[in-house]
Order: structure tokens, then C-alpha cells, then sequence
């Protein structure tokens, strides 16, 4: 084990396995973890809501499937907290708070039944996506930087579902939803 202390004053403790641990970057990317730690366990409750809001079948079955998909999110990275020799703790991320809230504001600003709430459900949907997209590519990046291998193909995994259930919507909306949507 070799201790390094960076300019700041700040030690850096590498282990044989040349993963960095105690330094600031280190405890900003398990910070990071924790903020999308909750917005996973978060969009697990939100979810179903969609869900019920959905009128398309299809629709529906895509939010059910992802739900799913979200509480394997949380399980991942659960066992990435616990690689890091982390407590899986979650702090309040407040980017998926206002996706949520945006959602349930779709919801709540069109009419029950129709292909146009679908439409915005999926365009809430997507934002979510996206962001997540975005947190995963980059913890992956962090963890890659700071030899964590095993963490870095673990949320590799999940960035590749994120992209692929972004697909999913944007198929369901190109194919059929946003058309019927238009001649509502």
C-alpha cells in the first residue's frame, strides 16, 4: 500500500490493487453515487405512477419493464458501494426530484385517457434517460480514472440499459404514439 500526499495536503492511499482511496476525487465520486443512488431507488417509486397515467398498453408494459430494470439499478449499485468497501447511503439528488415532479406535472396537466399524456409521459421518461445517460457515462469515466475496474464495467452495464430503454421510448413514440398523439 503506498500513501501519496497531493498539493492541497490531502493523503491519497493506493492500494496493491492501484485503487485510489481517501482522496477528495475518490469521495466526490461516492458522493456522486449517493445522489444517483436515490434518484434510482426514487424513480423505482415513480415508476408505477407512470405506469397508471399510461394509456397505451404499450406504454404501460415499457414503464412496468423498466421499473424492474431500476430496482436492478439500485441492487447494482449497492454492490458497487459495497466493491468500494462503502455503506450504500443515498443523498437527496435534486435533479431526479424535479424530473419526478415535471412527470407528475404532466400528468396532471392533461387529460387522463389520451395519446397526448402518453406523449409527455414519454418525454418525462426520456429526460430521466438522459440524465442518467449522463451520471452513469461519466461515474464510469470517474471509476476507469481511479482503477476501480470492477465498478467501472458494473455501471458501464447499467449506462448500456439506460441507452437501450432511451431507444425503446423514442421507438414507441416514432412508431405510434406521438402520430395519434398529433390527430387527437
Amino acid at each position: 500500500m503506498t500513501t501519496l500526499t497531493e498539493n492541497n495536503g490531502t493523503k491519497t492511499t493506493i492500494g496493491k490493487n492501484g485503487k485510489m482511496k481517501n482522496s477528495e476525487f475518490h469521495e466526490f465520486f461516492v458522493d456522486e453515487l449517493k445522489d444517483i443512488y436515490w434518484a434510482e431507488k426514487h424513480l423505482v417509486k415513480a415508476l408505477p405512477k407512470m405506469k397508471k397515467a399510461a394509456t397505451s398498453p404499450e406504454l404501460a408494459a415499457a414503464f412496468d419493464k423498466h421499473t424492474q430494470e431500476t430496482q436492478t439499478h439500485v441492487d447494482t449499485l449497492e454492490k458497487v458501494f459495497g466493491l468500494l468497501g462503502e455503506k450504500a447511503v443515498a443523498k437527496k439528488c435534486d435533479a431526479m426530484a424535479g424530473l419526478i415532479e415535471e412527470a407528475n406535472g404532466i400528468v396532471e396537466d392533461t387529460e387522463a385517457g389520451t395519446l397526448i399524456r402518453d406523449a409527455g409521459l414519454i418525454l418525462a421518461a426520456q429526460k430521466v434517460e438522459h440524465y442518467e445517460i449522463a451520471t452513469y457515462g461519466t461515474l464510469k469515466a470517474f471509476a476507469g480514472s481511479m482503477g476501480h475496474t470492477e465498478v467501472a464495467a458494473l455501471l458501464g452495464q447499467t449506462l448500456e440499459n439506460e441507452k437501450t430503454t432511451d431507444h425503446a421510448l423514442t421507438g414507441l413514440a416514432e412508431t405510434s404514439i406521438n402520430e395519434q398523439a398529433v390527430s387527437e
